[in-house]
């Protein structure tokens, strides 16, 4: 088992788990400076692609982690200003409020879609469904979804009571999702619907299983259970 990091220092690292072991086995120097965190996908098992950002704000590079080996880097055609989150579905964001699509097999752009008037600062998506959300600094959460002809379109949105989202996850059955607020509050919607369900006033990360585990810089993580079993 590995898992891979990612610091201020300009490097990613890779740390292998298995057997209790917690070491570094390898790192890459990406040169990016900016607030954008990788993203890994698992192609097989055993091997996995990952898309980080460069000393080039608005471009990403993607690389086969076992050797490092580049696979391609994706570069937009305009300026869209510097690169803020993505996500390893072919979708990446700008600094400009705006959605790209790429096809990285082609090394090319898709659909771009403007989805908030603020810089985006995270996003997740739904595979199955084809459809997507992401947060920016305003109130708004906006969702959008993936056409037949592979265009991103607005599909629907709802409003918070304060203003900025750091991080969202949507649960793996694609029932719920979970929002960490900039106010320290954690948010549960449906995920159907965005209809709210619940505010947990603690303090935020990933939805996984029937748990929710949020870390805070308070240096506490807590753990909630959202739904039971039955």
């Amino acid at each position: 088992a590995f898992s891979a990091s990612q610091g201020r220092d300009m490097r990613l690292c890779v740390w292998d788990l298995s057997e209790d072991r917690s070491a570094v086995t390898d790192s890459l120097l990406t040169a990016s400076v900016g607030f954008c965190q990788c993203s890994l996908l698992e192609t097989r098992p055993g091997d996995a692609l990952l898309a980080h950002p460069t000393e080039h704000m608005e471009e990403v590079c993607v690389v086969e982690m076992r050797s490092w080996t580049p696979v391609c880097t994706l570069k937009p055609d305009s300026t869209l200003e510097m690169l803020m989150c993505m996500k390893m579905w072919q979708v990446r964001v700008t600094a400009v409020g705006s959605l790209l699509l790429w096809d990285v097999s082609h090394r090319r752009a898709y659909s771009c879609l403007k989805a908030h008037p603020e810089p985006v600062m995270c996003l997740d998506i739904d595979v199955c469904k084809q459809k997507g959300i992401s947060g920016s600094s305003e109130k708004v959460l906006q969702s959008w979804t993936l056409d037949n002809q592979q265009n991103l379109q607005m599909h629907d949105s709802v409003q918070m009571n304060n203003p900025g989202v750091s991080q969202l996850c949507i649960r793996a059955d694609g029932k719920i999702l979970a929002t960490a607020g900039w106010d320290d509050n954690i948010r549960v919607f449906g995920w159907k619907k965005l209809k709210p369900l619940a505010v947990l006033q603690h303090h935020t990360d990933m939805v996984n299983s029937r748990l929710l585990a949020a870390g805070s810089k308070d240096q506490r993580i807590s753990v909630w259970s959202i739904y039971s079993e039955s």
